[in-house]
Formats: C-alpha cells, sequence, structure tokens
C-alpha cells in the first residue's frame, strides 16, 4: 500500500492536456497570476487615492484647507527676498497686462524652517497672492497702470515668522494660535457682528493687529461661506481690497483672518456712530474713487470676475489716511468671461439690491454698480437709502433725490453736517454720476472703469473751483489792502 505522500506526489506529477503541463506547474502559475491580479488592484487603489488628495477644496475632508485655482501661481514671499529681489509682482489674470505682453509672477527664493518653526503655524511666512494690484489709471480703453513701477510689493505684516502650513495659500492658523489673539474671542474684542458670524479684533505675537472672522456653523452655511470667501479674496491683492491673510480650518470651527483696518466703515463716519467727527468732502471723494477702483480690479482686471454682490457702506472699510478697503465677501460669486449673468438666490442688503436683481435673480457686475452708485448718493446726503422716519415724499433716497434735481434744489441735499460745502459743479457732477449708476436700465449704467474716470473729473472739478475761490479770496484782501492804504494816505 502507497503512502499518502506517494499518492499527493503522483497526482502532482501527473501530465495534463493544458499545454502538457503538469499539475503543481499548472499551480504555480495560477498563484503567480493572482498574485499579479491583486498587485495591480493595489496600485490602482493608491492611484486613485493620490488624486483624489490632489482635487481642490470641495473633495477635501473638513480637517483640510481649500487650494486655490490651479491656475493661479503662488510664490513664497520671505524677508531676505523682499530685500534681494528687484523685480516687481505681476497679476497672472490681469487681462490689459497679458495684452501687454507681461509675464508670470517673479520667483522668490524659499527660506529653509529649522525644526524650531514647526511648533506653531501662528509663526507662518506668507505666501504672496498671485494677483496683485496697487492702482489703476483709467483711459478710454480701459484700465492702465500708473509709473514705471507700479506693482512694488510691501512687506507682509508676517513676513519673518516661519511657516507650519505647505498646502498652497496664505496661512493656516491653528485654533490656539487665534484663540491666543483674540483672549479666547472675548467680548471686549467684537468689531461687528453679522447674518453669518462674528468679526473680533485680534493681536498676533509679533504685534501685529488682525480681525478674524469667526463663521457661524449654520448647517453648513459656514462652509460655503468660507469657500466662497476664499475662492473669491484669497489670491487677489489690491489697495483697496482688504487683505485676507489666512484662514482656520479646524473641526468645525471656520475662521478667516484679515487685516486689522483701524478707522471704522464709512457708515459709521455719515451717520454719526463714528465719534472723530465728519468727513470732509474731499474724504468722501477719496473714498468713493478707491471702492469704485476696486470694483473696477474685480469686474475688469481679474478672471474670473468677481461679483461683490453685498457693497454697502458699512461693508467699505477706512484706514488712517481715509483710503477706502472693500470687506465681506461672503456673498460674492465668480463670473467667468463667457458668461453674461448667472442665476442666482437674491441675496444683499435691502435698499442697496439692484431691481432687475431682486426681481429675477439674475446676476452679474451691473448688480455692482447700481449698488455702488447708492453708496455714492448716501455719501452726498448721509441719508440712509430707505428711510421710514422721513416724510412719504423722502423715504426713498433715490426718488427724494430725482425730485429735488428736478424741482432745481440739488444744492440743498448734501450732508448738513459738512462744514466746508462743495462747490454747485462738483455736487451736481457726483450726484449725476449716482444716477447713472443707479439707471433702473441695467445696460445703460457705466462700467466701473468709466465711474473712476467720471470721478476723478469730479475731483478735477472741486480742486479748480476751490483753486479760483482761492484766488478770489487773494484778490480781495489785496484790493481790501490798497483801499485801506488809500484812505491812510488821504488821512494824513
Amino acid at each position: 500500500m502507497s503512502s499518502p505522500n506517494n499518492s499527493i506526489s503522483a497526482t502532482l506529477s501527473r501530465t495534463t492536456p493544458v499545454l502538457q503541463l503538469r499539475v503543481w506547474e499548472l499551480i504555480a502559475i495560477g498563484v503567480g497570476i493572482f498574485m499579479v491580479i491583486l498587485l495591480v488592484i493595489a496600485m490602482c487603489l493608491s492611484f486613485r487615492k493620490k488624486k483624489k488628495t490632489m482635487k481642490g477644496f470641495d473633495n477635501t475632508s473638513l480637517a483640510e484647507i481649500p487650494i486655490v485655482s490651479k491656475e493661479i501661481n503662488v510664490d513664497r514671499v520671505d524677508a531676505q527676498s523682499l530685500r534681494d529681489s528687484e523685480a516687481p509682482f505681476k497679476p497672472v489674470h490681469d487681462k490689459y497686462t497679458q495684452m501687454k505682453g507681461a509675464g508670470h509672477l517673479a520667483e522668490s527664493r524659499s527660506v529653509d524652517v529649522d525644526a524650531f518653526s514647526q511648533c506653531s503655524s501662528v509663526y507662518n511666512i506668507e505666501k504672496a497672492g498671485s494677483s496683485y494690484s496697487e492702482d489703476y489709471s483709467y483711459s478710454s480703453s480701459g484700465p492702465a497702470r500708473k509709473g514705471s513701477s507700479p506693482y512694488a510689493y510691501s512687506a507682509s505684516p508676517l513676513v519673518g515668522l516661519p511657516e507650519l502650513s505647505h498646502l498652497g495659500w496664505g496661512h493656516w492658523f491653528t485654533l490656539r494660535d487665534l484663540e491666543g489673539a483674540t483672549n479666547r474671542f472675548a467680548k471686549s474684542n467684537v468689531l461687528g457682528e453679522g447674518g453669518y458670524g462674528v468679526v473680533y479684533k485680534g493681536q498676533l505675537v509679533n504685534g501685529t493687529e488682525i480681525a478674524v472672522k469667526k463663521i457661524l456653523n449654520n448647517v453648513g452655511q459656514a462652509e460655503k461661506e468660507f469657500r466662497v470667501e476664499v475662492e473669491a479674496i484669497g489670491h487677489v491683492r489690491h489697495k483697496n481690497l482688504v487683505r485676507l491673510l489666512g484662514y482656520c480650518v479646524e473641526g468645525i470651527h471656520r475662521m478667516l483672518v484679515y487685516e486689522y483696518v483701524n478707522n471704522g466703515n464709512l457708515e459709521q463716519w455719515l451717520h454719526g456712530v463714528n465719534q472723530h467727527g465728519v468727513l470732509s468732502w474731499e474724504n468722501r471723494m477719496k473714498i468713493l474713487l478707491g471702492t469704485a477702483k476696486a470694483l473696477a480690479y474685480l469686474h475688469e482686471a481679474i478672471d474670473p470676475k468677481v461679483v461683490h454682490r453685498d457693497i454697502k457702506s458699512s461693508n467699505i472699510l477706512i484706514d488712517d489716511e481715509f483710503n477706502s478697503k472693500v470687506s465681506d465677501f461672503g456673498l460674492a460669486k465668480l463670473l467667468n468671461s463667457d458668461k453674461s449673468h448667472i442665476n442666482t438666490r437674491v441675496m444683499g442688503t435691502y435698499g442697496y439690491v439692484a431691481p432687475e436683481y431682486a426681481n429675477s435673480g439674475m446676476l452679474n457686475e451691473k448688480s455692482d454698480i447700481y449698488s455702488f452708485g447708492v453708496v455714492l448718493l448716501e455719501c452726498v446726503t448721509a441719508r440712509d437709502p430707505v428711510d421710514y422716519s422721513k416724510p412719504a415724499d423722502e423715504v426713498n433716497l433715490i426718488e427724494w433725490l430725482k425730485m429735488m434735481v428736478t424741482n432745481k434744489r440739488a444744492e440743498e441735499v448734501v450732508d448738513p453736517n459738512l462744514e466746508v460745502k462743495p462747490p454747485k459743479r462738483a455736487l451736481k457732477r457726483a450726484i449725476l454720476v449716482g444716477f447713472k449708476c443707479v439707471d433702473p436700465d441695467a445696460d445703460k449704467r457705466p462700467k466701473m472703469s468709466h465711474v473712476v474716470q467720471m470721478l476723478e473729473a469730479v475731483q478735477n472739478a472741486y480742486y479748480q473751483d476751490q483753486r479760483k475761490l482761492s484766488l478770489v479770496g487773494s484778490m480781495d484782501i489785496e484790493s481790501q489792502q490798497s483801499l485801506e492804504e488809500t484812505s491812510n494816505s488821504a488821512d494824513a
């Protein structure tokens, strides 16, 4: 009787009809094929996982941070590169500069980060946004740069602090960083509150003052507004846009960190909330012109264009030199150049919303232009767009102004608190610009670049009239002195 081992050996050694191979050879080939299949499957899964992690913010987990559009080049900026590199920054998406042959951003050298720098994200080095624009001058052909070196880059308030996040844009602050900066989000540090969050004043360990927008966790609304604001303003730079320095994404917390603008907002100055005094006519025009330049940049100089959707006096911040800073991009929409408008839910502030947008939900940059026109007229009169405490024919600011101008009483509409009233010509031109912006027919409203031109003409008219008045005043003084001298000689 043969042993079991001999029986198994004989079975395995038996020749099969398949290619005249023995049984053990077929088994070995099958095992090899199975192993290859497992290896291929593992490689496919690994590739898909890697590809998924490389996608944008929409596919990241809540613990991760959004990465800006692939079209946007992001360079790292540090103190050494700011000293060594004289090449100015140029906006990647600036249509007008690209037409003139402008290239991509100049590369700047990165700094090595030692082990100590990894201990806290409060020591981040800022990555410069890819689209940086200081200012525009306007001609009939559209925006054009001023001067030979319009892109001189000012040092970031966070330059010199080591970096933690390597995810592609801005600073990644931890919750602990921002709790320390705001004294654990103390009520005494609250700068303002809105429907989507609370803004706190804070101070980083290097002394930089910041504004922290803590977005309320309203069933996904926090995530949505966070994405919108980062997408709309995170990668652009303009001196009349409030600067987004970074963000915090930790658990359910969504926070945005902005530069701190220390002189209140336009609404506070116009309606007496700010106790520092009354805005002069010159400063009102300066604020309006800066705001118009910021909107012209968002509408005409970048692609996709940004429609703010909530332009109002409280969203126009003011610095010490009375430069305006447009803020709060939580309702903003991006509009590609191949689209004339988008249909969206009507959002905004009553009194500032364009009628065609309110009626149909059709949104484009013309809606922002209408809102800007309301702000301009509010700036001239220091009246709310809609004020039910006024008589019935004065409730609506625009309708009241039209009535006053028709009755040739335009000089009576100017803010009564202004110590020095503007000359008639400058006042009438300013009101006319406002009326053009709030034209009921959206197609008849001017582009923001044209609004900038018109406001510059208003400023020029004002300064010309002021020079004439000063000249007339000096002539009157000279004539009076001459008369006095003549009288004195006659008495003698």
